[in-house]
């Protein structure tokens, strides 16, 4: 691969440009797309130019671990935004704020991240009407907080694209949690045990206090999720010893009971951290490229709305 220095965009920090070496997927890395002085920054994976007078759409994705690490650059990522560029789609991975007090600027970052793909559509050569976001584990969780509260105006950012909309047309979660107040412990095989999951550590990154219920609730988003909500693809392992089967499986529940349209896949035997093709460095019973690809082709279709 060969690497290129170019100019951030439009005034922001300098970012690495890495060209594929058959020329079909070109990455420009360390972009920056929050608020000065914010230290996060995005990968941009850009396919081959569209035909002339054509449109890509685009999907956001979001990194997991846990709300207190991970980052934009994680394999899981490198494999689904490549394969997303490579069908055709310009695919971002982001960062965003970790750790302690991190809740709720961890969603207005990825809210930003939906607003920096329709600030430089016309650079990137974007469609602004079908995009999409996409995340696994606490990337999940923030994907579908994504999807499900547009609109609602203390989780939408002020900066730095005021007037920007930040809805997107559907929604990927793999793995996440629903609903932070009933997520629970799991045995050896990925079944759930009485006992709750969050543990102080984490409910440390919501700021969850005193009121511990009420945060817990607001930060859930099945609390959230209605009619209109945009469509959400769910791909979840049973044998997950990290995020318990049981919370895709009350997604699933809610959004069938709230007339949103979904599409549930298990994976019989996978645990956490999957990609579409790989768990553990071994391939997965199903290869989920066609499916998630179906997924976004049909809700991002020009004409799917």
């Amino acid at each position: 691969m060969k690497k290129y220095l170019g100019l951030g965009l439009l005034g922001f920090a300098l970012a690495t440009t890495i060209f594929a070496a058959d020329g079909a997927v070109r990455i420009d890395r360390d972009v920056s797309f929050l608020a000065p002085g914010r230290v996060e920054k995005l990968d941009v994976y850009l396919p081959a130019p569209p035909t002339a007078g054509k449109l890509s759409p685009a999907v956001v994705w979001i990194h997991g671990g846990g709300w207190k690490s991970g980052d934009k650059g994680e394999a899981r990522g490198t494999e689904i935004c490549t394969t997303l560029a490579q069908a055709g789609y310009v695919a971002i991975s982001i960062n965003y704020k970790l750790g302690p007090h991190s809740w709720p600027t961890n969603l207005l970052d990825c809210k930003n991240g939906v607003r920096f793909l329709r600030a430089h559509a016309a650079e990137y050569h974007i469609d602004s009407a079908r995009i999409a976001v996409a995340g696994g584990s606490a990337g999940g969780h923030l994907s579908l907080m994504v999807g499900a509260t547009t609109g609602m105006k203390e989780f939408e950012p002020e900066v730095p694209f005021p007037g920007v909309s930040s809805a997107v047309r559907c929604v990927i979660d793999m793995y996440g949690i629903a609903n932070l107040s009933v997520h629970g412990e799991t045995d050896a095989k990925g079944q759930p045990t009485a006992t709750r999951k969050l543990m102080n550590d984490s409910l440390a990154d919501f700021d969850a206090g005193n009121d511990e219920a009420e945060v817990l609730r607001v930060a859930s988003p099945v609390t959230h999720l209605a009619a209109g909500a945009p469509p959400v693809l769910i791909l979840h392992g049973n044998a997950d010893t990290t995020v318990d089967f049981s919370q895709s499986e009350l997604l699933a529940r809610v959004l069938k009971e709230r007339g949103i349209e979904h599409e549930f896949v298990a994976l019989d035997g996978i645990g956490h951290t999957f990609d579409w093709e790989t768990w553990n460095k071994k391939p997965l019973p199903r290869d989920l490229r066609p499916v998630a690809l179906t997924f976004l082709a049909k809700h991002l279709a020009p004409d799917s709305r």
